[in-house]
């Protein structure tokens, strides 16, 4: 079961039939992850552990799936998990798939400026995208890419989707940081804090303190305005302070659970709402833009953009932050 009591995996999905712990015959949807990274990798094996999906994981190159792939089966004895993993270099075999995660690209490197970035990332993206929607037409799309909300944007445009079936990860992530900061800041236990952080996945986010709590109570109740502002700028900087530390690479382990939480709210049906890197038309006064709001998942995609109830300030600053990713996606042509 979820915990949300949903029993998983829901009905009528695809996947190798398997007896359960309690000798259940279950079925498994298929999910894809496009790169085997750190990331990618990661949020597989975190899929089977929770025994979300079969997961089979793409990369080009040789070998390094189909390792990493047969490494995690090596333990699933040890685990016992029922879903299996495959690797493979070929889109023939992502066929069928129920979500499709797209963690393939490249990291921004030292000299290398955004327009760099986005030049090379795009053509990466518009290569996956189009082969996975060729092997997969009815998939749901979970980019984590960067720069996360071009990039969801570029996939957009690239599958022909509806809007509601191809969206981001990146606000999951995000409000985890915030999560961390806030129980480190205040010794919260992590379970009694919940946290959000919209707009941009980037220097240009928007955390949102009043809409952050502590055991129900708002973070602004709780501690003064100036040691707020420090917390929301940790959140901000939180994924260049995981880089300074390990030096070279980037964070892996919380962007692959966030992507696990949101393929979990997705397959599992469950309605829940999460800070998702969603298509605005309209809602907060933005249009025509992916960027992280509050959304409810299930096994449609975006069900629905949750609008919250945001002061002039906090509204200024996200159509703010709205307006950067609008100037990324113009610079590459992307808006019609």
């Amino acid at each position: 079961m979820l915990e949300s009591g949903v029993p998983f995996p829901p009905r009528g999905c695809r996947g190798a039939p398997f007896q359960d712990r309690r000798g259940t015959r279950v079925t498994y949807p298929k999910v894809t992850v496009v790169g085997a990274g750190q990331v990618g990798a990661t949020a597989a094996l975190l899929l089977l552990l929770h025994e979300v999906a079969d997961v089979v994981m793409i990369d080009v190159a040789e070998g390094l799936p189909q390792g990493k792939a047969l490494d995690m089966m090596h333990m699933r004895s040890v685990e016992r998990f029922g879903p299996t993993v495959t690797g493979t270099n070929d889109y023939a075999d992502t066929a069928g798939s129920d979500v499709v995660v797209v963690t393939a690209g490249v990291p921004r490197k030292p000299g290398m400026t955004r327009d760099d970035l986005l030049a090379i990332n795009r053509g990466i993206v518009e290569s996956v995208i189009s082969q996975v929607v060729a092997a997969s037409p009815d998939a749901i799309i979970v980019c984590v890419t960067n720069p996360l909300d071009v990039m969801t944007y570029l996939a957009k445009n690239v599958s022909g989707l509806p809007t509601s079936r191809v969206f981001g990860m990146g606000g999951v992530l995000d409000s985890a940081r915030f999560a961390f900061a806030i129980a480190e800041k205040t010794g919260a236990a992590i379970t009694d804090v919940e946290a959000l952080a919209m707009g941009a996945h980037g220097d240009a986010m928007v955390p949102m303190p009043r809409f952050s709590t502590v055991a129900g109570t708002p973070l602004t109740d709780l501690l003064p305005a100036e040691e707020v502002a420090a917390l929301c700028e940790r959140t901000i900087f939180g994924g260049a302070e995981v880089v300074a530390l390990l030096k070279t690479g980037s964070a892996f382990y919380a962007p692959a659970a966030s992507v696990a939480s949101m393929v979990r709210a997705i397959l599992g049906d469950t309605g829940e709402t999460l800070p998702t890197c969603a298509y605005l038309s309209g809602e907060y006064g933005v249009d025509d833009v992916y960027m992280s709001v509050p959304a409810r998942l299930g096994r449609a995609g975006v069900l629905e953009v949750v609008e919250l109830p945001l002061s002039p300030e906090e509204l200024t600053a996200l159509q703010a932050s709205a307006a950067t990713i609008a100037e990324a996606v113009d610079s590459l042509g992307l808006r019609a």
